[in-house]
Parts: C-alpha cells; sequence; structure tokens
C-alpha cells in the first residue's frame, strides 16, 4: 500500500479491523439463515452437525452464525491440512500450536502462524481460498468458548473428497469447499443412519479442475 492517507484495505473474508469481520458475518449468515429453514423443513430437526472449511472464516462464520444458540448442533470447521501437520507446509492456524499463537494481521487480533520474532511464516493448501496465516476473529472466540470444534484435511483427503463427490452426486465442489466435505466421509461412518450432517459448498469447482488435474498427475510437486 503507498497511499496509506487516501485508501483502506479490505479483505475479502471475515478479516480486518473492526466493524468489517461482523459486516461479513452479517453478510454472509444469509447463507446459515436460509439453510437452518431449509434443513429443518427436509429433515424435519436441526442438524447434528454443521460443517464447513475455514480460511479466514467467512463462509463458515455466515452459516455457523444462525446455530450459535442451538445448544444440540456441533459446529465443526475444517482447516487447511496441507501436506500434512508435521510438514510445516499448511495453513491449519489451530491444529499446530507450535507455530500458531495469538497475533495481529491485517488489522485483526487473532490466531496467527508466525515465527518466534512475529514475522508471518508461509502456508500451503491446495486451495488458494484457505491458503492464509490467519483466521477469523470471530472463530477464534468460538474455539476459545469451545462451542465450535476445528479440524483439518490434507490436500490428499480434500482430493479425494472432491472425486467422491464429483461421482456421487455429479456435483463439482471446490477445493476450498472439499476439506468441508473430507471432513464428513471421516466423520460419517462413527454416526448413526439417524444422524443429520450439513454440509456447507462453498463454491463451485470448475476454476479448480486444472489445479485438480495437475495434482492427480503428479505435476504440481
Amino acid at each position: 500500500v503507498t497511499n496509506v492517507r487516501s485508501s483502506h484495505y479490505l479483505l475479502g473474508s471475515a478479516l480486518g479491523p473492526h466493524p468489517y469481520p461482523m459486516m461479513v458475518r452479517d453478510f454472509q449468515s444469509v447463507i446459515g439463515i436460509e439453510a437452518r429453514e431449509q434443513i429443518q423443513q427436509m429433515a424435519g430437526t436441526l442438524p447434528d452437525f454443521v460443517v464447513a472449511c475455514v480460511g479466514g472464516g467467512s463462509n463458515s462464520i455466515g452459516i455457523f452464525y444462525p446455530f450459535r444458540d442451538d445448544a444440540n448442533v456441533e459446529l465443526i470447521g475444517v482447516e487447511a491440512g496441507g501436506h500434512g501437520i508435521e510438514s510445516g507446509e499448511h495453513a491449519a492456524r489451530f491444529a499446530d500450536e507450535k507455530i500458531s499463537r495469538l497475533g495481529m494481521l491485517h488489522g485483526t487480533k487473532s490466531y496467527v502462524m508466525q515465527t518466534e520474532d512475529g514475522q508471518i511464516m508461509e502456508t500451503h493448501s491446495i486451495s488458494a481460498g484457505l491458503d492464509y496465516p490467519s483466521v477469523g476473529p470471530e472463530h477464534a472466540f468460538l474455539r476459545h468458548q469451545e462451542r465450535a470444534e476445528y479440524t483439518y484435511a490434507t490436500d490428499e483427503e480434500a482430493l479425494g473428497a472432491f472425486q467422491l463427490l464429483c461421482k456421487l452426486e455429479g456435483i463439482i465442489p471446490a477445493l476450498e469447499s472439499s476439506h468441508a466435505v473430507a471432513e464428513v466421509i471421516k466423520l460419517a461412518p462413527k454416526l448413526s443412519k439417524d444422524a443429520v450432517v450439513l454440509v456447507n459448498l462453498s463454491g463451485r469447482g470448475d476454476k479448480d479442475l486444472d489445479t485438480v488435474i495437475n495434482a492427480l498427475n503428479g505435476k504440481d510437486k
């Protein structure tokens, strides 16, 4: 930014200084309001789980927020596990406590992947939308309050979920959304057949086809 006095940097997520995270949450909560109504019409009940991917966290806070007071609804956010947590090549802010701690980035106080000197670390995800070193402050709050659980899916798991959803449903999910689908695939065998799981497909995967093809052909290494 070369014109600080005459410009203001706005991120395309639930990030930045107050009130921008709240504004994005409220705008995106249309997703959750509609989903909450529709799932009750379809299933006759609220879901047992709501699952969404988390980069900066706009789509996920949008669908989580209308369910925040429904104590029986478990909220699960899925971060980008990249090549695995131990590799250090990921964007799972909550999963790697060795390099992720409270800090300031882009006007937001939240968990930030950083060095001991406070320098922002490089992240990795096959999904561009999840490849960010911090996370929306309301997600940090939900985790601190234990209202939401945060896990992660690796690149490999997301690619597998991408292919499975294409094959079974004919839906091409964004690679971001594929991380949420990957978590549902891991979760489903542990649940009863009557369990209701709502997964947020936050985008379409047409934009990711080249990335997926290259990854499956080993050209991304």
